[in-house]
């Protein structure tokens, strides 16, 4: 497995974040039952960048707390099943890796967010870690439905890593 984790943020978490990013793709990865090892970048960000970013790629002109870029398209969300038939998309040819996509997190956001919650920054990086990586499953919060599912897993996540509010 490789993750590539950029800390670009003069704003200091003060918390192991490689360790929290790490648990909470690896638990992501054992409960979506992710049959391949993977590739995945993760960019610890600040405000000004994550807007920038939300307003050219999303058409959004304000800073945002997470953004996923997937690097799959799943007929389902979560089914690995049929990604092998697009082993030259989807596959790092030097490794072999499933090549996952992309994980923006603004650090004031992560911040702002735990503060306003009223829990831990470990807990608000760990969510959006988690919110992000279903997202690179293919999984959305469109509409009602969806939206139960995709919070169904977040929670589940950061309760098997016993990441609680």
């Amino acid at each position: 497995m490789t993750i590539n984790i950029e800390y670009e943020s003069d704003i200091k978490l003060d918390l192991d974040y490689e360790d929290i990013i790490t648990k909470v793709i690896d638990k992501s990865l054992e409960l979506e039952k992710c049959p391949y090892e993977i590739e995945l970048s993760v960019v610890l960000t600040d405000n000004d960048s994550i807007h920038e970013i939300n307003k050219t790629y999303r058409n959004i002109d304000a800073p945002t707390d997470v953004l996923s870029f997937p690097m799959v398209d799943y007929d389902i969300p979560g089914d690995f099943s049929d990604l092998d038939e697009y082993i030259n998309d989807y596959f790092n040819p030097e490794t072999g890796e499933l090549m996952l996509g992309d994980i923006i997190i603004s650090v004031e956001k992560v911040i702002e967010q735990a503060k306003e919650y009223g829990h831990s920054r470990i807990r608000e990086l760990a969510f959006l870690v988690a919110h992000s990586m279903l997202h690179l499953f293919g999984y959305d919060h469109m509409d009602d439905e969806t939206s139960h599912i995709m919070e169904g897993k977040q929670e589940n996540i950061l309760s098997e890593l016993n990441i609680r509010r």
